[in-house]
């Protein structure tokens, strides 16, 4: 028979070149943009320039600078305190994110768990909601220092996304690669796959909110709005440009055609930021309905529960979404915290090495490793962790947290030079740092120093005027001194701030005597 003939080899061992678009897919879907992006631009520079070079450029240089839209929140000063958006003034307990109401869950009072300026305790997770709290007055915004971790920045969204969007314009050094001024969009908007990576381009890459809003309107016009995904992209629009009424109708409208987990959390975000936080509420709980057991509904009730106050409600919404997905880094961390400060450090301890051995690995973690083992009484591990918790602090804050916290547990085994020198360390690292300007102060009143006592006690009160402690020592210290007027000035402000603290209460009855027999 005819002998067989052996695979061909090309000469010269040349390998095999990929087409050059394929090159640029291959690249984009191993999210390598940078490259991505070059490549495209060296098709788009031969005279065929053509549409999938220029539309996978598009999502490249998007996917950059991509943030998720529905986890950002930042509400700026001038948000906040000019908002014409509130529905009730004077709202009723439990129905405000504003005046969250006295703990009604049960959780652990002020004097055991530290609160934010507006009030709330400190959640176990860091999110951009949980950054700041509402100030109160105008006053008290502006004062908070920008580097302070409650600091709202000054300018609106709005503003800051145009400075954003002049500096992205640095990844193409010969200028924008689409001049938006010069863009037909009535064209593109005709063309559906275009249209997508064009606005996402705007929005995203440009932070050109009006732009992509037109665009957004065109090409919904031209589907004779039946394509949810357009509704849902100017509903994003409107919500960044302050229309929050207009965003809403969009959200629903969406939701009627197609029901998206995504588009229930950017209806609940306006109602948030409307103050309908039970609206919002009601929203998750008629969507898990829909979508059993959905992680994230179950976690935006969880969190809901927690910025009004209602710890204990929050925590079992927490362990809900444990059920659903056991490698849940919020709800663990905020379980923790919660068994922490409600005298159970043994059990928190099960939940941050839980974080461990999923491989959560940073400062906060060690930190909060430390504090757990010395108040379970397990002191061989606590210096180790803390010593780690130093070594993987990425900025002054954190190690200002750790030092301080390493002030407590030297007060706790009755080194009170050490603590001095601890919370000494924490002021160079973070000079806002209230409770320790608090905690030196009362180490000074038990030296007898009265007047540097004083000192820095004012300072710790000008800097968190919603802590209770400050107040109420300066109270007491100028009671001894005999300085009664000031000291009932400091009560009232100490009531103000932690209403059913007794020793206060039991300081201003003696106070009113006093005066009573003047």
């Amino acid at each position: 028979g005819p002998s067989r003939s052996r695979c061909g080899r090309p000469s010269g061992g040349m390998g095999l070149e990929l087409e050059p678009l394929f090159q640029a897919w291959s690249y984009f879907r191993r999210r390598k943009f940078r490259q991505c992006s070059e490549l495209c631009s060296q098709l788009l520079e031969r005279p065929p320039g053509e549409q999938a070079a220029w539309s996978l450029k598009t999502r490249a240089l998007t996917e950059m600078v991509y943030v998720d839209e529905i986890d950002m929140d930042q509400e700026g000063i001038a948000e906040m305190m000019l908002d014409e958006n509130a529905i009730a003034q004077v709202a009723r307990p439990g129905t405000s994110l504003k005046l969250p109401g006295t703990s009604q869950g049960g959780g652990p009072s002020p004097a055991v768990r530290p609160v934010t300026q507006s009030g709330r305790p400190i959640t176990g997770f860091v999110r951009p909601s949980t950054q700041s709290g509402r100030p109160s007055t105008m006053e008290q915004a502006i004062k908070t220092a920008r580097t302070a971790l409650t600091a709202r920045p000054i300018t609106s969204a709005s503003g800051r996304c145009i400075r954003i969007g002049t500096a992205s314009m640095l990844t193409n050094p010969d200028g924008p690669f689409i001049n938006l001024s010069r863009l037909n969009l009535a064209k593109y908007a005709q063309k559906p796959k275009l249209a997508k990576a064009l606005f996402e381009y705007i929005f995203h890459h440009e932070n050109d909110v009006k732009n992509a809003l037109d665009l957004a309107a065109l090409a919904t016009e031209h589907v004779q709005f039946k394509d949810w995904w357009w509704k849902v992209q100017i509903g994003k629009c409107y919500y960044r440009l302050g229309l929050y009424r207009e965003a809403e109708k969009q959200f629903k409208s969406a939701l009627k055609q197609q029901d998206m987990v995504d588009t229930i959390l950017y209806l609940a975000k306006v109602y948030l930021r409307l103050d309908q936080p039970v609206t919002a509420m009601n929203l998750f709980k008629q969507g898990l309905d829909r979508f059993p057991g959905e992680v994230t509904l179950i976690c935006g009730i969880a969190r809901i529960y927690e910025e009004m106050n209602n710890i204990s409600s929050a925590a079992e919404y927490y362990k809900d979404v444990l059920k659903q997905d056991n490698t849940h880094v919020e709800a663990i961390a905020c379980i923790g915290s919660n068994h922490f400060y409600s005298d159970q450090p043994e059990i928190a301890l099960r939940f941050y090495r839980r974080l461990l051995q999923m491989g959560v690995y940073n400062c906060q973690l060690f930190n909060n490793l430390g504090l757990c083992c010395f108040y379970a009484q397990q002191y061989d591990m606590t210096l180790s962790s803390f010593e780690r918790a130093l070594f993987l602090a990425e900025n002054e804050e954190e190690t200002a947290d750790v030092w301080y916290n390493l002030g407590h547990v030297a007060v706790g085994i009755g080194d009170l030079n050490l603590a001095y020198q601890c919370f000494k360390l924490t002021l160079v690292n973070n000079n806002d740092y209230a409770e320790a300007y608090n905690n030196l102060a009362v180490l000074e009143m038990q030296k007898g120093h009265i007047e540097q006592a004083r000192a820095l006690l004012q300072t710790a009160s000008s800097l968190a005027p919603h802590m209770y402690e400050p107040h109420f020592n300066f109270a007491i210290l100028s009671e001894k001194v005999g300085d009664l007027q000031r000291s009932y000035t400091a009560a009232r402000k100490s009531e103000e701030a932690f209403p059913g603290h007794v020793d206060t209460q039991q300081l201003i009855k003696q106070l009113k005597q006093h005066f009573a027999m003047l």
